[in-house]
Parts: structure tokens; C-alpha cells; sequence
């Protein structure tokens, strides 16, 4: 298995899968929630892993902004091939974290441009411990 250093890969393409301010949902309080999640997407063809991060601030469990982001990295083949294995395709837990980090801090500027002028640009999203998020090796049968 490779370390992140020698894992040639490049981002290709950045999505707005989705956005909503719901501001019915809104209450002007101190107790937001947020609820983050992360999944990943393959295709085997292209060699490309997507990586799509879900946000949720929360008011009183109601949903008052919404955003989906999702990056897409292409592999290189030499990369490829390390992680394929003869069922799988296996991305090492440091790897997928990397990646996850790097969609972080696109969600974050995309957030800022998109509630920017509004009240709701000061709900910014914190740093997140994707350790704590990714705790295994991301990986896909075949």
C-alpha cells in the first residue's frame, strides 16, 4: 500500500449536488446541530473516486441549510492498480481521509459564497476531524 505522498491523483471536477436555506426551519437560537456525512463513489472505468459530504445545520432538529458537495479525483494508474486487490479495490484509510479533507474545505468556501450578503453567512462549517469520520479503509467489490 502506498502513502499519501506517493499517490499520484488530481481533482477534476467539483458539484453542488445540493443547497437550500430553509428559513421556516430557522429559530434564532444557540443550540444548532450539525450533521455531516460523507460517501464515496466509484468508477472503475475512469479510475475516479467521488467523494460526496453532506451538511445539515439544525434548529430544534429541524434542517435550516442543506449542502451537498462532491469532488471528484482521478486516479492514476499506478495508483489504481496498487489498491486493486482480486475482488476489491481497497483506498487506504489515510488516502480517503485526505480526500475527505479536501472536499471539507471546498464545502466550506462553497457555503460561504452561497449564503454570502445573507444572515445565514455566519453559520460557517468548523474544522472536522475526518479521523473521526473515516476510520477504515474505503473499499468496493467488484
Amino acid at each position: 500500500m502506498k502513502d499519501n505522498k506517493s499517490i499520484g491523483f488530481h481533482l477534476i471536477a467539483i458539484k453542488t449536488e445540493q443547497f437550500a436555506v430553509l428559513e421556516e426551519n430557522f429559530k434564532n437560537d444557540k443550540d444548532v446541530d450539525l450533521n455531516t456525512n460523507f460517501e464515496f463513489k466509484l468508477n472503475t472505468e475512469l479510475m475516479r473516486l467521488g467523494v460526496f459530504a453532506t451538511f445539515q445545520f439544525e434548529s430544534k432538529k429541524k434542517t435550516f441549510i442543506k449542502l451537498q458537495v462532491s469532488c471528484h479525483f482521478e486516479i492514476e494508474p499506478d495508483a489504481w492498480n496498487s489498491f486493486k486487490q482480486p475482488d476489491e479495490i481497497r483506498f487506504p484509510t489515510s488516502f480517503a481521509r485526505h480526500l475527505c479533507m479536501l472536499t471539507v474545505g471546498t464545502a466550506r468556501g462553497i457555503l460561504h459564497c452561497k449564503t454570502e450578503g445573507t444572515s445565514f453567512n455566519s453559520y460557517l462549517l468548523p474544522t472536522i476531524n475526518v479521523a473521526e469520520v473515516v476510520t477504515e479503509d474505503v473499499f468496493f467489490t467488484e
